[in-house]
């Protein structure tokens, strides 16, 4: 019997062997394997990839080169820059493939209006986050930068702008204007600077609403380029969601404002650099709101730097009338209207020390406290009206960091755990985007 063991156990030892060399060649080739698929993947070189192949999934629509037929190439690190060079990165997540359904069933249908002489760097990222948020529809009424030729033939190429330029055709029409016979916006009347600029608005609000119907639209709300809408109270962040949920009944929304509050003197991208604002006296307690005002004013005239009273949007009907730049009314009704307890418009204002000169160079008024007052409403932007044309660079920055920029750190922690001042992230762009234009 042992002869017959011994044979037996060579074949089960030659089995045990084979199978060895299996295993030790799949161990080898399984990391080899790997390494071969993880390569293929990201190779990029003599492969077609679908979405580089497709439209620039970070170019904004109608951002192609003045004078170009066709589309640029895929931007690399060395020229993402726009149109006007102002930036290497997006002021906006640009999703891939974001095709917006103009044309769709979807309801509300929601325009903005806005007078505007920015420029693209500012005006752009403002319409992508607000077409984010469920606005299909921009009627801009352009002056200045925003008329010029390379500006407005970007603007007119997106889907869902509408261009009306100032031409002698358009004063002529509004020169005719039944808001001319208004006795609550009389006072504002052939004043320069922003007393025109506040009639101008209204006028245009005016002309927008008769577009607006013509167009199907059911909401409409004016804003500035340097404002963003923030429905935080909707169910999902969608102004179209919050209106939608809104009773029939109601004709118009108010969106309280929140103010920007910057902590640097040198910011270039207002939407991807400022997080703090200070809140509306409406969605605060009248107790946190009295007991902070005095810090929370840091020597200011009033508790905002500028306007307080929020903008609204308004249902298009029969008789709409526009009722200033902030409120819209109605010539056979008294609108019913709402205050939202949570959603808000948040304003940048003043958050770019060239916004001193800017607003002075834009007004002829002479830099005295007498004729101040012919030009701005606001006291706040009388005295940096007056700065700007009376001071020097270094004298203006000093007044700007007193009177505009949060350098005090405590001070803006205090009022954080007070409600006063809160932390908005939503608009600003996830900065691991930029490695990728």
């Amino acid at each position: 019997m042992a002869p017959l063991s011994y044979s037996s156990s060579k074949p089960i030892s030659s089995s045990y062997q084979a199978l060895n060399y299996r295993l030790l060649l799949l161990l080898t080739l399984l990391p080899l394997t790997v390494a071969f698929f993880a390569f293929i993947l990201q190779w990029q070189g003599g492969l077609i990839d679908p979405l580089l192949s497709s439209p620039d999934p970070f170019q904004f629509p109608g951002m192609d080169y003045p004078g170009s037929n066709s589309r640029p190439h895929r931007r690399s690190v060395s020229d993402c820059v726009d149109v006007l060079g102002q930036s290497r990165s997006p002021a906006f997540p640009y999703f891939k493939d974001w095709n917006f359904e103009f044309g769709s069933n979807l309801r509300p249908k929601i325009c903005i209006v806005s007078s505007t002489a920015a420029g693209l760097e500012q005006i752009l990222p403002w319409i992508f986050f607000h077409k984010v948020i469920g606005v299909s529809t921009f009627f801009l009424f352009v002056e200045g930068k925003a008329a010029s030729p390379v500006v407005s033939r970007v603007l007119e190429s997106i889907p869902g702008v509408e261009v009306i330029y100032r031409t002698k055709e358009l004063e002529e029409q509004q020169a005719k204007s039944r808001i001319w016979n208004e006795t609550w916006l009389a006072k504002f009347f052939y004043k320069p600077c922003n007393h025109e600029l506040f009639v101008k608005q209204t006028l245009n609000m005016e002309m927008a609403i008769v577009i607006s119907r013509d167009a199907g639209m059911d909401w409409i709300i004016h804003l500035d380029t340097d404002e963003l809408i923030h429905p935080s109270s909707a169910r999902e962040y969608s102004v179209r969601q919050l209106l939608a949920d809104l009773p029939e009944d109601v004709d118009m929304v108010v969106f309280p404002n929140y103010e920007s509050c910057v902590e640097r003197d040198d910011i270039v991208e207002p939407f991807t650099e400022v997080s703090m604002f200070k809140k509306n006296f409406d969605h605060l307690p009248i107790e946190a709101y009295l007991g902070n005002y005095r810090r929370a004013i840091r020597g200011n005239p009033n508790y905002f730097l500028t306007y307080g009273n929020g903008k609204a949007a308004a249902r298009v009907q029969d008789h709409l009338r526009p009722h200033g730049a902030h409120r819209w009314h109605n010539y056979m009704k008294a609108p019913k209207e709402i205050k939202l307890d949570e959603a808000a418009v948040l304003h940048y204002t003043y958050t770019k020390f060239s916004d001193l000169t800017s607003r002075r160079d834009r007004c002829g008024c002479k830099p005295t406290k007498e004729d101040v007052k012919k030009c701005f409403m606001l006291e706040f932007d009388r005295a940096a009206f007056i700065i700007a044309s009376t001071a020097t660079e270094e004298e203006m920055l000093r007044w700007y960091r007193h009177h505009v920029v949060w350098t005090n750190k405590a001070l803006s922690l205090k009022l954080l755990k007070r409600g006063i001042l809160t932390r908005i992230y939503t608009p600003m762009v996830d900065k691991s985007h930029n490695s990728r234009t």
